[in-house]
This record gives structure tokens, sequence and C-alpha cells, in this order.
């Protein structure tokens, strides 16, 4: 995301729309009686028939009632009343801005939290690392591409070793496919690094075949206990990625949540469930707040939104941190079967 324009004193923020991960950036930034303004479309009545309209650019400024994200479309539309736009329509009533990639807009708060500010400059940073997983056995191998919203299943592929003889070895034309699949992302991503894991003696197998030297040199090797899809998740909590993980959010967040449930099952400095966590920050305890954008937009579409704002607001006050995390990976996952919201404490309360 660039951002052309912030002058937080004044509330205003103006950004370009870059790429999908930004629209998920926004979809938790911009929130209901925000301002958002910029170029959209609106039908205008071209004759006196009620049919005969277009649809036409018009600069227009929105106060902010609903914001709608989808990640299997990709798409963010804010939902709100004109408060400013052309003469010819009329302010108070509805609008929708659709943004995606190219949109510019400007955002205005009465106030920008600490935390909103720190994942505004998240969402700006220039570079990303573009980290590629492979994880594959005897029979398949599973490349998946690192995003900030967590990791994008490429492809899958199949070997064809006969699964009656389990101490067979891979032939050489899987392990070849294997390698022409890393040499193709790695072309088409430019990729900073490539995680390679398996279980048992797989990928010291591959790398006898691997003869480019240049992909060896971006090649890091990893352990799993089996070759699926869940296996990336299990690579992304082991010793061996963390360097080239480091940056990547969904990292981070997967840590957090670790941290959150080694605390808990030592009934230590931690709560969970939105009544626990909201006693605590209230009374200032909160030095890391975890909470779902799944649950976020819940409450959005609920109208219950000003339960979790104050929360954040109380964390925010006390000088916390407060990291969204994102639904889909597996810490996601596991805190929203801790109600979706948590807090690692300063200091453990007695009730």
């Amino acid at each position: 995301m660039k951002v052309f324009t912030a002058n937080i004193k004044k509330g205003e923020v103006k950004v370009t729309v870059e790429s999908n991960d930004d629209l998920w950036y926004l979809s938790t930034l911009i929130e209901p009686d925000d301002i958002v303004s910029g170029k959209t479309l609106r039908k205008i009545k071209v004759g006196s028939a009620e049919k005969e309209s277009v649809r036409k650019p018009v600069f227009m400024k929105l106060k902010a009632e609903k914001i709608e994200f989808s990640k299997t479309t990709n798409s963010l539309r804010v939902l709100g009343v004109i408060v400013e736009g052309p003469e010819d329509i009329s302010k108070g009533s509805h609008h929708s801005f659709n943004i995606e990639i190219g949109t510019r807009l400007a955002i205005i708060k009465p106030k920008w939290l600490s935390y909103q500010i720190n994942r505004l400059k998240e969402a700006s940073q220039s570079k990303i690392p573009k980290i590629l997983i492979c994880v594959f056995d005897r029979e398949e191998a599973f490349f998946a591409l690192m995003t900030r919203m967590g990791y994008k299943l490429l492809s899958k592929i199949k070997g064809d070793v006969a699964k009656k003889a389990v101490e067979e070895k891979p032939k050489g034309s899987f392990y070849e496919a294997v390698i022409k699949k890393l040499q193709e992302y790695d072309r088409r991503h430019n990729l900073d690094r490539i995680i390679i894991a398996s279980p048992a003696f797989w990928k010291e197998e591959l790398l006898k075949v691997l003869k480019n030297q240049d992909l060896k040199k971006k090649i890091i090797q990893a352990s799993c206990s089996s070759a699926d899809e869940s296996a990336i998740n299990e690579v992304l909590k082991r010793d061996e990625t963390k360097e080239a993980l480091k940056l990547e959010r969904v990292s981070k967040e997967i840590n957090l949540v670790e941290s959150l449930l080694k605390e808990i099952s030592k009934n230590a400095k931690a709560v969970y469930g939105l009544k626990e966590t909201q006693k605590a920050a209230e009374l200032g305890a909160v030095e890391t707040l975890l909470i779902t954008d799944a649950l976020i937009m819940k409450y959005r579409q609920e109208n219950k939104f000003e339960i979790l704002d104050k929360i954040m607001k109380s964390v925010d006050n006390a000088r916390g941190k407060i990291v969204i995390i994102m639904s889909d990976h597996e810490g996601g996952r596991k805190l929203k079967g801790l109600g979706g919201i948590a807090g690692l404490l300063r200091f453990q309360l007695s009730y």
C-alpha cells in the first residue's frame, strides 16, 4: 500500500491500493463513522424515463456504516451515507465504494490509535520477503506462497511410487518434477527463500538431484510429520524457518497464539473470551490483545462492534499492543476456538 499523505494530527490519511493484501489491511483499518473519500461510480439519470441512467465517475465523501470484505473474491466495499458530492446527488443518500487495486482514497478518523498507525506502516512496507514452501514425501508435493494474509496454495503434484513398498525411493522423474516447479515459481515470483520440508530423508534425496546452485542458495531445509496441506502450518513453527519467516506476519501471529496457549496451560498471565478479556482490559492488565479478523467482521455485521472498540481503546490507552490475527491459518483457528479474543497480561489476575 502506498501512503502518499499522512496527517495524523488532522486524522487524515491518503493511500493507493497496490495489492490484494492491502484490501485486507484496509478492511481492518476502516471503521464505522470514518469518512472515506475518493472517485467512485454512481448511477446518474440522463432522461425522463426511470430506466435511463448511466454510471459516471464522481468524487464523493461517505460516512462509513458497513465494511464488507471477502477473502474468496478479494473484494472490499464500504457502504455509507453521502456527506459530500456533486450538486445533483443528494446528501444523506446511501452509496457504496468498491475498493480495488489501483483505487486512491482518503480516510479520516476522529483519532488514529497507535495500533492503527502501526498497521498502516506495516501495510506500506516496501519489501516483503517472497517465500515459497514446498512440503513433500515419496508420493506428493505441495507448493505454497507466503503472503501477508497467510499463504496461498499454488499447486500440488503426485509421484508414481508403488505404495506397497514403503522403503522404495521415489523415481528420479518425481524429484525432477518437483525441481521444475521450484524453478518455475522462482522465475515467476523472484523468490527470496524456498523452504523444503519432508518427513524422513526425502528432502536430502531431492537435494542430491538438484544441480541449480543459484536455487540451492535460496533453500532452507525443514522437517514435517506429514506431506499434506496441514504440514505447511507445521513448517511455519519450525526453528529452521524462523530466519526466513521473521518478517512474515503469519509466523508472528502463530507464535503469539502459541505463547498464549502456554500461559493458559500454566493458569498464568493470560485471559481469553470476551468477558474475561474485557475485564482485564479495563484493569489495564492486557499487554498484548489478540483478536481475529473474523470476530471483528462478525461484530460489525451484528452492529456490536462498539464492544470490541471499547476493549481495543482500553488496551491502546494503557499502552498495550493490539494484534489482529488472520482467522484462516492455524493460529487464527486456535484463537477462534477460544472465542476469537484473548490477552497476554502484564501481571497475573486474581479475582
